[in-house]
């Protein structure tokens, strides 16, 4: 990691998450957000009465550090009692029990976040621990072992992902007959030795068993725990299905993440144009980024059969991608291979490994289609970095990196004028200035939007994000019939587009074909299935509309939970509680919308407002007259 920008420090970090968090929000979502905000409080209460603070707590993970390791403990033992005891009032089936791991490490703090090996470690060994328990690392236990009337198991050592060197591991036990005890280390001390003696004969029996022996072991090694098609969160599509992890950049600078989130967004957006394949979205796989996970854990959450995962590294103008193709059902690899190229030749790598992939699946391409799947880039690798780094800016969704993006988007033109991927980087932050109110003229803004997104198509008229970009500005202007008919031909050009998908089903609810729009929004989903919130506040307003309430409370506290502040599903939670004559909790919402905007008024809104039947315009304008929202 780069030190310049951040600072260095060692700390104890506390990692807990949920056990069989997927199957609890099967089950009931509604309960299982309300049990899990409830002790995410317990937590975080904890945490600030041991000294420590929370640094995240994305869905049903909670990263916190401590000053101490002895009090990061305590704060974990104290949590682990606290959630038992509110756990005895519920029903077996809905009590939920965290992981937590300790470790003391060193990491790199940027702002409030902290990063680096030292909170990689504290997440593995939290999937370590039982249900209701917790494990740390050896160098958290030598910080302890001692001060706290505790005992301790020795797990053995654990591999890493990232991390040369195995991590010790220790069961903390709480019952007070283990107090001041350590189970199991003169054991494995015991097996380590046996275990030389048997590296010895192991030696032998290879030498001697030659081929044969050697063949076996590779065999061996490409197995991984084989996922559980009855734990799948969703049912298994009909075709191959496949998900891509974030490629990890093993350059070293973090700072060049830029590289490896682009090669693994190419191949996603290059898979997803195969009809005969079923690909989950880049947002839903872009969330293990960083995580050690396990391929088991990955097929079972999001439904799929197929992972890919792989490293990109680059020094000067020359990359190393290594690429590995595994079948989560059976545990085993299907393929497996190294690249190392120069850099300009990224886009055929790009195309070899996308190909790979489809053969290795053995799905059977025409020509025609073999020809979509194909990049149009560019051959000048100083505007493929540029545009990388446009990209990486956009992505922060904040108006200082909107202008940086737009700055680095304009030079790479510069260096080619024919490289369309810098157009809609263009296109997309004007439509940012006018749905964040940044613009100075937002007609202006809109028509740079339109502009970028034409130029942006007619220089490669088979992207389809091209097209999801021009059905965005053609909602905004209000042209509802082409801002359908362009979100349908992005779909067309990506069966699996889940974006285009999410975006035709906004565009439906405007144009008043809501039973539609809850299809395509959906399907979206399955696609995403760790959607951002925007696409279930947009299955919540149509399903409101359609007259399913139900539905429609239930996606909108999925966008809440995914974003607790998001101001737009607190106001459309508050139409749908009035419209469904839910008065009392509409007006708890209407709370919520102006401590998040106190100078929300529904006259501003009612003038953004899009649908092509004004009564549907009316419904909402008067739920919000009713809330006290004027």
């Amino acid at each position: 990691m780069a030190e310049e920008g951040f600072k260095r420090k060692l700390t104890a970090i506390f990692s807990a998450d949920v056990k069989g968090y997927s199957r609890l929000m099967e089950e009931d979502e509604e309960a299982t957000i309300r049990t899990l905000t409830e002790y995410r409080k317990i937590i975080s209460d904890q945490v600030k009465q041991h000294e420590g603070r929370v640094v995240d707590s994305p869905g049903d993970n909670l990263l916190a550090e401590f000053a101490s390791v002895v009090d990061a403990l305590k704060c974990a033992v104290d949590t682990q009692k606290q959630i038992a005891e509110q756990n005895e009032s519920l029903p077996e089936n809905r009590k939920m029990e965290f992981r937590i791991g300790v470790n003391l490490g060193d990491v790199a703090e940027d702002g409030d976040r902290i990063y680096g090996d030292g909170v990689n470690v504290a997440a593995r060994i939290e999937s370590l621990a039982d249900p209701g328990g917790i494990c740390v690392s050896r160098s958290a236990y030598d910080q302890v072992k001692k001060r706290l009337s505790l005992g301790y198991e020795y797990l053995g050592e654990h591999s890493v992902k990232n991390i040369d060197e195995p991590v010790r591991v220790y069961r903390v036990l709480t019952a007070p007959e283990y107090a001041g005890r350590v189970i199991g280390e003169k054991t494995a001390a015991g097996k380590k030795w046996r275990r030389f003696a048997y590296t010895a004969v192991a030696c032998l029996i290879v030498v001697a068993g030659g081929l044969i022996a050697w063949n076996i072991y590779l065999q061996k090694s490409r197995r991984v725990e084989a996922a559980d098609i009855e734990k799948m969160a969703y049912p298994l599509p009909d075709k191959p299905s496949i998900a891509v992890l974030p490629f990890d950049n093993m350059s070293g600078d973090p700072d060049q993440n830029y590289f490896s989130d682009g090669l693994t967004e190419e191949i996603i957006t290059a898979l997803s144009k195969v009809p005969y394949l079923f690909v989950i979205a880049r947002n839903s796989t872009f969330a293990y980024k960083g995580k050690p996970v396990k391929i088991r854990q990955v097929a079972e959450e999001l439904g799929v059969r197929y992972v890919m995962e792989g490293s990109f590294r680059k020094a000067e103008d020359k990359v190393r991608v290594t690429a590995q193709l595994i079948d989560a059902i059976v545990g085993h690899h299907l393929w497996a291979e190294s690249y190392d190229r120069d850099l300009k030749d990224i886009f055929v790598l790009q195309d070899e490994i996308t190909m790979e992939i489809i053969k290795a699946l053995e799905v059977r391409l025409t020509e025609g289609e073999q020809a979509r799947i194909y990049q149009i880039g560019t051959k000048n690798p100083q505007a493929y970095v540029k545009c990388l780094q446009a990209i990486d800016h956009f992505n922060q969704r904040n108006k200082d990196d909107n202008l940086i993006a737009r700055k680095l988007a304009e030079e790479t033109i510069v260096l080619d004028p024919l490289y369309s991927r810098p157009y809609r980087v263009l296109g997309n932050s004007h439509l940012f200035d006018v749905w964040s109110g940044t613009s100075d003229s937002p007609k202006k803004s809109i028509q740079k939007a339109l502009e970028f997104a034409q130029k942006a198509i007619s220089l490669d008229d088979s992207h389809p994000c091209n097209y999801e970009l021009l059905s965005s500005v053609y909602m905004t202007m209000r042209q509802l019939k082409k801002a359908v008919t362009a979100a349908e031909h992005s779909i067309s050009l990506d069966p699996n587009g889940a974006d285009g998908r999410a975006i035709l089903g906004c565009a439906l609810i405007f144009a008043g074909r809501f039973e539609e729009s809850i299809v395509s929004l959906e399907k979206a989903i399955r696609l995403n299935p760790i959607a951002p919130a925007w696409y279930f506040d947009a299955l919540g307003k149509s399903n409101a509309l359609a007259g399913h309430y139900k539905e429609a409370i239930a996606a909108l506290q999925k966008a809440l939970h995914r974003a607790p502040h998001d101001f737009l599903a607190h106001r459309d939670l508050t139409i749908t509680h009035f419209l469904s004559g839910h008065n009392e909790e509409g007006r708890a919402q209407a709370k919520e919308v102006l401590r998040l905007n106190p100078k929300f008024s529904f006259q501003g809104y009612a003038k953004s407002l899009q649908f092509k039947n004004p009564a549907d315009k009316t419904q909402l304008i008067d739920a919000l007259q009713k809330a006290g929202l004027h």
